[in-house]
């Protein structure tokens, strides 16, 4: 059996069809099929999937799970049917929530198989047949044309200006142009111009390929190992949730069960009774209600998140974003635009443009020393703008629909189009003129196109500045065709060597008159060189805002690019990843030098360092985990299938609505609407506010079970009668718990969130900041049940109870105001600002109301009618627990 090859790049294209047995005229149909035996088809395996039957078994094994099916049975064999069904709804769409997480993992896998191409153009027996591509083996010898998807990894064995795009799988942005010669070995696969890669495009030109890989022995099918091999871990919200359900139960078991022993074997309580009553205790206090109020919690941030354009596929996902204190960010789209844009221009009399505008919007200004110049009034300008509009096969299309421009053709070619246009030429003037197009030629890296005007022929040519430069005879000026000198050549030199320092793409533009009908090599030279221009993928006008605000918030920003070195660290210096002052003097490193660096001193560069540059998927998995093994929570970007193993392994994977690939989609938590970076800072503190209504709901949810329990326990210590029957303390969890929780969660950020620290990744919902909290309210909830209790008992047993209901709903609720912000006083926020926290709190009383003072309501729940100066009364009392946390919080903010 003919093994693979090893780093085939670095042999020659010969050497390599010699070891696969291969031919110049392709393989023999006989060879081929027994090769396919042997290699199997080229396509990634299909994994056998869990059933889903399995994965949403799984979901029943958690702790919360378990309490609330216990909460169910015991509400069932207490009589109560209808709070069964609720709790056995809330454990199902508990479930439901850890199911989608799973099986979203197994389609991400499938798109990965749905992205191979179905057919392929090889030579068998000499011949040039189609065969599908999943009956491609190594040793086959692939035609390759523009437009072509590439059906396997290969080496190129000849090519014409054959130019792929591969930012899907490395990140760069713009076509690669592919050549013949062999590499050295240890070249990073960005940089293998003689390889194609399984699933990547041709953007032009033509090449024959041998193929070397199939199947899992492709780039394509590392990533696909990778992405498979990767644990799925429980969500980091889900952890706390289960935390904070074990907590609650606990108190809910030890309470029920002091209760029931307190009162049957110290004070002598009927069984039947005492035992209602323990059930009762425990249903209220098992937070049956936490999972869905929770999934409330989310799902509310989740539509805020939507309205800011971060699309959320995993409802944790929402939370856990509030806790991130490391961003692994893309450049390519998320920190830039995407799109190729003319920055600078220079003519060869001198004269230099700057041009404003973004994308492919054919709109913008030229300014000369920064004044606003009109470009139609200068003839040298307009010879340049015309010669890019003319050597140009791309087109710019406007989307009625998204109102947005998009472009059909080379980047490159796109960005002079648009240029042009900026300077009112107009393309479509010149299309039935053309005589002759001689696309990119990869040798003499340039491009030309033949036209005809009114009176003569032009050639209008376009490509790399060195190259023009050589083959120009003339400069442009204002005053006609002037001989080119060496003082000009060095002046022209220098502003390439300026303009490329700082990342930019340069073109030069340059044109001739002829009298040919066809384009011949030796027609492009003594050229008129009308000048160069610069061109850049710029970053997105709000990045730097945006990185800036992540730097405030204690979070940090790190570039993980398969771009250029010297590209990445422009765009982190533009966008403030990198701050010109007070760093190291290592801006970045690319993989190569990470891969020469041992543990500690790989550990020490990603703690240092903000930028890497030509990472393959592999490396930027390694560093998404070394990030997590020193304690950050993480949230990685990503558009391309290189990116899809970190996407997973992140706390968050964040992945682009409209640059992304299906793989990148399927396996993230969060879809950018808008591919911007700006918006994964907005979802942060969306996140961070998630966080936040999360843990005052529960506080908010535990205080009434608390409060309830301990009464109870002093009643029967006391020697009193049972304040509350089973029936009362559900009621009373209905009223207090059953709306106002609901609405606490559509509670809105209060202050500057983005300006306070990440919130710790361990940290509990409930923690110490929250038990003052808790210790006030719950304090006065039972002081004042107790003593009101006392008050009425000597009157009636029913009419005790009844202001022992009362005041615990009424303390309850004034606890909703306080708990809209644990910080800021609810009166420098707004009382009545949140207008369904009034809703809810206005429903709740109505329920208080009717079940305490309608005759037939109140006899069910064996409660008695107060008057009104009582009820009033007991109303101010409760209001004690609004005073007691303003009191609190303003000692806490001296």
């Amino acid at each position: 059996m003919i093994k693979h090859i090893k780093n085939p790049h670095s042999l020659p294209a010969t050497e390599i069809i010699r070891q696969l047995a291969g031919s110049i005229n392709g393989l023999d149909p006989k060879a081929a099929r027994e090769r396919l035996k042997l290699y199997g088809r080229n396509e990634l395996p299909t994994v056998r999937s869990v059933s889903p039957f399995l994965l949403l078994f799984k979901q029943f094994k958690s702790w919360l799970i378990i309490i609330l099916i216990l909460a169910a049975i015991i509400s069932w064999l207490a009589g109560e049917t209808i709070d069964t069904w609720v709790i056995i709804s809330v454990v199902f769409i508990n479930a439901g929530i850890g199911f989608s997480q799973e099986y979203r993992a197994e389609k991400a896998i499938a798109s990965l198989r749905k992205m191979i191409v179905k057919t392929a153009k090889v030579f068998r027996g000499g011949k040039l047949l189609i065969v599908p591509s999943a009956n491609l083996v190594p040793g086959d010898l692939v035609v390759l044309e523009e437009g072509d998807s590439i059906p396997a990894d290969g080496r190129i064995v000849q090519s014409k200006n054959f130019r792929t795009i591969e930012a899907s799988l490395t990140g760069e942005s713009i076509p690669v142009l592919k050549e013949n010669e062999t590499l050295p070995g240890k070249t990073p696969l960005a940089d293998r111009k003689n390889m194609v890669w399984k699933s990547t495009f041709v953007a032009g030109g033509y090449a024959q390929v041998i193929v070397t890989g199939t199947g899992l022995n492709t780039a394509l099918g590392d990533i696909s190992e990778t992405l498979g091999s990767i644990a799925i871990r429980r969500s980091h919200f889900m952890r706390k949730t289960d935390v904070l359900a074990r907590q609650m139960s606990i108190i809910a078991m030890i309470s029920a069960g002091l209760i029931f022993l307190a009162g049957y074997f110290i004070r002598g309580y009927g069984f039947q009774e005492i035992l209602l009553t323990s059930i009762a205790a425990l249903v209220a206090a098992v937070p049956e209600g936490l999972p869905a109020v929770i999934s409330i919690v989310l799902a509310i941030g989740a539509h805020r998140m939507a309205k800011r354009n971060a699309i959320i596929r995993e409802f944790t996902a929402t939370e856990t974003l509030g806790s991130v204190t490391a961003i692994l960010t893309d450049k390519t789209g998320t920190l830039t635009q995407n799109s190729l844009t003319v920055r600078k221009l220079y003519l060869t009399d001198g004269q230099e443009f700057t041009v404003t505008g973004e994308g492919w919007f054919p709109a913008g200004n030229f300014l000369q020393e920064k004044t606003v110049i009109d470009a139609k009034n200068n003839n040298a300008l307009q010879k340049l703008l015309q010669i890019a509009a003319i050597s140009n096969n791309s087109e710019i299309h406007h989307n009625t629909e998204t109102d947005t421009y998009e472009l059909v053709g080379d980047p490159t070619e796109g960005a002079l189009l648009v240029v042009a246009r900026k300077g009112g030429i107009k393309p479509k003037h010149f299309q039935q003129s053309k005589l002759d197009d001689l696309p990119f030629d990869s040798t003499m890296k340039l491009r030309a196109t033949l036209i005809q005007t009114e009176n003569e022929r032009e050639l209008h040519v376009t490509g790399a500045p060195e190259k023009l430069l050589d083959r120009s005879a003339f400069i442009l000026t204002p005053e006609g065709e002037l001989e080119i000198t060496t003082e000009i050549k060095e002046k022209v030199e220098r502003k390439i060597s300026e303009w490329s320092n700082q990342a930019m793409r340069i073109i030069a533009l340059a044109y001739k008159k002829l009298s040919v009908q066809k384009i011949e090599e030796k027609a492009l030279d003594e050229l008129v060189l009308a000048g160069i221009v610069a061109m850049i993928d710029p970053p997105r006008p709000d990045t730097r805002e945006a990185v800036e605000k992540c730097r405030q918030a204690g979070i940090r920003v790190v570039m993980v690019t398969g771009d250029h070195v010297n590209t990445a660290i422009a765009i982190a210096k533009a966008s403030g990843i990198i701050k010109e002052e007070g760093e190291s003097e290592v801006k970045a490193l690319t993989e190569q030098q990470l891969l020469q660096l041992d543990e500690n001193e790989f550990e020490e560069a990603v703690r240092n360092i903000s930028v890497f540059a030509r990472l393959t998927p592999k490396m930027k998995l390694k560093i998404a985990g070394c990030l997590q093994s020193m304690g950050h929570l993480i949230a990685m970007t990503g558009d391309g299938v290189n990116d899809a193993p970190a996407l997973k392994q992140a706390d968050v994977g964040i992945s682009m609505g409209i640059m992304g690939t299906d793989v990148a989609r399927d396996t993230s938590d969060v879809v950018l609407a808008d591919d911007n970076f700006a918006s994964i800072v907005n979802a942060v503190e969306e996140g961070r506010i998630v966080f936040i209504n999360s843990r005052q709901t529960s506080i908010f949810l535990v205080t009434t079970n608390i409060a309830e329990s301990i009464t109870i326990l002093f009643s029967i210590a006391l020697g009193l009668p049972l304040p509350l029957t089973a029936t009362q303390i559900l009621w009373l969890n209905l009223v207090t718990d059953g709306v106002t929780d609901i609405s606490l969660a559509t509670e809105r950020g209060h202050g500057d969130i983005m300006k306070a620290s990440p919130l710790p990744g361990n940290e509990n919902i409930l923690n110490r900041e929250m038990l003052p909290f808790l210790l006030i309210n719950v304090s006065l909830m039972v002081g004042l049940a107790l003593a009101v209790f006392y008050h009425y008992i000597d009157q009636s047993i029913e009419k005790a109870r009844t202001g022992v209901f009362i005041i615990m709903a009424f303390t309850q609720l004034f606890n909703v105001f306080n708990l809209r912000s644990i910080h800021k006083s609810v009166f420098e926020i707004g009382l009545f600002s949140n207008k369904y926290i009034n809703l809810a709190v206005g429903i709740s009383i109505l329920l208080l109301v009717l079940v305490t003072e309608v005759p037939g309501l109140s006899g069910i729940f064996h409660f008695q009618s107060l008057k009104p100066l009582d009820f009033i009364t007991l109303f101010v009392l409760s209001s004690s627990v609004l005073w007691a946390s303003e009191w609190y919080k303003s000692i806490k903010r001296k």
